[in-house]
This record gives structure tokens, C-alpha cells and sequence, in this order.
């Protein structure tokens, strides 16, 4: 799930129209007038690091603002999200908006956002998430504390229809219980974990068995702890997400690819050409 920012009140007529920067330089002296509380600061011996910190040098790849590491059974997938369509209502560009890590059953999802300088977003997020999770989405929401700080765990209904049933692995069907698939829906966990770092804030939407599965967590618990955020010194309205982009890695992968498939074109829709696996 992704959240966005607040809607403004409206200004005053009289006041002059200010440019992107001033205004994103005005929301951050507003938040900071609010409170006086420091955000939390990573680097006091462990992750996620600012790019700031002397974090552990290890293999990363560069998505741009989160450098993110490697390590044996990891897949890494960058997630789209359409800037242009065409007339039809199909997408023709996009911008990538969040890395999603897999490992065994799990994938957890990573986005880092512009965040104000002496408090964290996180607590607001987290209120935010969970109202949208019982009003819209139907679902249970239970707080607790995770090796980062509050957390949040989220029950939300899957449908089960005949077409996502078809769709799936013959293993991964044999597992699901006949009362789910009588019923037509089957409850989906969803861990959601928040950093509130030096002007930034990073998220962790967690799914699959390592909401559970202890062993397959602590992989990606390894991943997250080892994240690390490049904010840049441009002022960026709050909760503005910050900049990703496709590793090198990803690119060279996809020419390979299309050389051995002779494919003609990249699509950036396509699931395939987005994985890299480390192993």
C-alpha cells in the first residue's frame, strides 16, 4: 500500500505564488514549528543507514535513493507506476516508484519518502494505513513492537476467484483450504514496518510467509537492517517520494535477455526483465 501526501488548505488570494522549492522549504519550516522532538537517527550501530552514516561495506545494488544488498536466494523486482496513456487507457511511460526484494514464499516491498527535519512520519502513516485498511479494504489491524520500533500487522481479505485460482501454481493451490476457496476469499497477513530517518522515512510492507515464518524473516529483516537511504540536499515536500531508478545490473540482465530471445522491445510492464537473482 502507498499513502500520499495531505491535501493543503487553500492559501490565501493574497499570498504570491511560491515555486516547488519554497514550497517544499515552507512545509518542512511548518513541521518543524510544530514540534521540537529530534527524529529518530540511524547509524547508532545499526541499520537502515543514511547515506550520511558509516554503515558496512557489502555488494548493493543502486536504486537510485536505496541501496539495497545482495545476498545468496534474493530476487529483486522494481515496481512501475504509469505517468502516460495512451488514448485507449494504456500506459506508454513510467516512472519506477518501489523495489520489491522476494526470497522463498515472502517479498517485501521497499519506498522511501521525503520526511521533515526534527520529527518522523512513521506514527501518522502508521494511523493513516490502518483506518484505510478497516474502512476500504474490510481488513483487522493489530499494532505491536518489532525489531525496528511499532509496527503493524493487517488481516485483509484475498479474493478467490475462479480466474486468480487459475493463475495459480498447482502447489500453491493444493495449500489453500476448501472452507477459503468455498467462501471465495482467503485472509491475506501483511506486515507493515516504518523508519523514521534524518529527513527521510522508509517503509517495509512485508508479505507472504515471512509474516510468519521466522526463518524466512530474518532474511529480510537482514535486507532491511542493512538498507541504505540517499536523501539528497534538494528540499522536497514531505512524504514526496524520493527518486528510483533501475540499476545498471537490471539493464544489462535485459539486453541479454532480448539477445537470446531476439525480443524487439523492452516493456517495463513486464515482470520478467525486472527480476534479478542473486545466487
Amino acid at each position: 500500500m502507498a499513502f500520499g501526501r495531505r491535501r493543503r488548505a487553500d492559501k490565501p488570494a493574497e499570498e504570491p505564488e511560491r515555486t516547488t522549492d519554497e514550497r517544499a522549504e515552507a512545509a518542512d519550516a511548518e513541521t518543524e514549528a510544530e514540534t521540537e522532538a529530534p527524529a529518530k537517527e540511524t547509524g547508532s550501530g545499526s541499520g537502515p543507514w543514511d547515506s550520511q552514516d558509516s554503515y558496512p561495506e557489502m555488494q548493493r545494488l543502486d536504486f537510485g535513493s536505496l541501496l539495497v544488498p545482495v545476498a545468496q536466494g534474493l530476487g529483486f523486482q522494481v515496481n512501475f507506476e504509469a505517468t502516460q496513456v495512451d488514448e485507449e487507457g494504456n500506459p506508454i511511460d513510467a516512472r519506477p516508484v518501489a523495489v520489491l526484494v522476494q526470497y522463498g514464499e515472502s517479498a517485501m516491498q521497499l519506498q522511501a519518502f521525503a520526511a521533515p527535519k526534527r520529527s518522523g512520519i512513521w506514527d501518522d502513516v502508521r494511523r493513516e494505513t490502518a483506518k484505510d485498511i478497516q474502512e476500504q479494504a474490510g481488513g483487522q489491524v493489530q499494532e505491536g513492537e518489532g525489531p525496528f520500533g511499532p509496527e503493524m500487522v493487517a488481516m485483509v481479505p484475498a479474493a478467490l476467484t475462479e480466474e486468480v485460482l487459475a493463475e495459480m501454481p498447482q502447489e500453491v493451490r493444493e495449500q489453500i483450504p476448501q472452507e477459503f476457496i468455498d467462501q471465495g476469499w482467503a485472509p491475506q497477513l501483511i506486515r507493515f514496518l516504518g523508519i523514521d530517518g534524518p529527513r527521510w522515512f522508509l517503509q517495509a510492507v512485508v508479505q507472504g510467509a515471512a509474516v510468519q515464518d521466522e526463518e524466512q524473516w530474518q532474511v529480510l529483516e537482514d535486507v532491511l537492517r542493512n538498507v541504505v537511504v540517499i536523501r539528497g540536499e534538494h528540499p522536497m515536500p514531505p512524504r514526496e517520494l524520493l527518486e528510483l531508478r533501475v540499476p545498471k545490473e537490471f539493464s544489462e540482465a535485459d539486453e541479454q535477455q532480448q539477445q537470446e530471445e531476439k525480443v524487439q522491445t523492452f516493456d517495463p510492464f513486464e515482470r520478467g526483465p525486472e527480476i534479478t537473482e542473486v545466487r
